[in-house]
């Protein structure tokens, strides 16, 4: 019920915003060893969901503009250990962001299967 009442809050901010601004989405994903629906490891499963994903983001004003491997925590609690893989996603403007999400064939699904635990961080 709270994480619910969260995710409302920071969907607001998010249609708060001004319209005609980037907005960035971080996507900070952690793998599942195996990904039992496909056979694969969540990594593999990941980049079949990206692989299904880019013409959904060819429709939109969207690109991803980062990829990589978090290596070390430089400044914070450096007894947890980092997850996977940081995705970066520039949108032209919040409408894009909900012009993806309303995509009703967008491959959320596998995106799901793949993943053991993400956050999605909106940033300006």
């Amino acid at each position: 019920m709270i994480e619910q009442i969260n995710q409302q809050n920071s969907l607001k901010k998010l249609q708060d915003f001004p319209d005609g601004q980037p907005v960035f989405m971080l996507n900070y994903l952690n793998y599942k060893e195996i990904v039992t629906e496909t056979g694969k490891t969540g990594k593999e499963t990941y980049a079949d969901y990206l692989r299904a994903a880019v013409p959904f983001f060819k429709t939109l004003d969207a690109e991803i503009i980062f990829k990589g491997s978090p290596i070390a925590t430089i400044i914070g609690p450096s007894e947890e250990s980092l997850w996977d893989e940081v995705l970066i996603v520039r949108y032209a403007n919040k409408n894009e962001f909900m012009k993806l999400m309303a995509m009703k064939d967008y491959p959320r699904d596998l995106r799901s299967l793949a993943l053991s635990d993400s956050r999605l961080i909106f940033c300006k």
